[in-house]
């Protein structure tokens, strides 16, 4: 599993994440960020397979991906 961080106040929608998402887990948004922009939102993180295809696309670096610690099933 993997969390997608994307700093929407620093986004400027140009929708280059996107666009080279395999797995269209990102959109831009509804509502806009204090610049006026429509910024990136995940909308399906657990798709995210962690290519971080968004994170080379991004042009003003707003967004970062960490690979989540899976818990190992015990058998107590």
């Amino acid at each position: 599993m993997f969390r997608v961080v994307i700093d929407e106040q620093c986004c400027k929608s140009c929708g280059l994440c996107v666009e080279f998402c395999p797995q269209s887990i990102i959109e831009l948004s509804s509502d806009m960020n204090r610049a006026g922009y429509h910024p990136a939102v995940v909308i399906s993180e657990q798709d995210c397979i962690g290519c971080q295809a968004c994170v080379l696309m991004c042009p003003d670096v707003c967004i970062e991906i960490y690979r989540l610690k899976e818990k190992v099933a015990t058998n107590a």
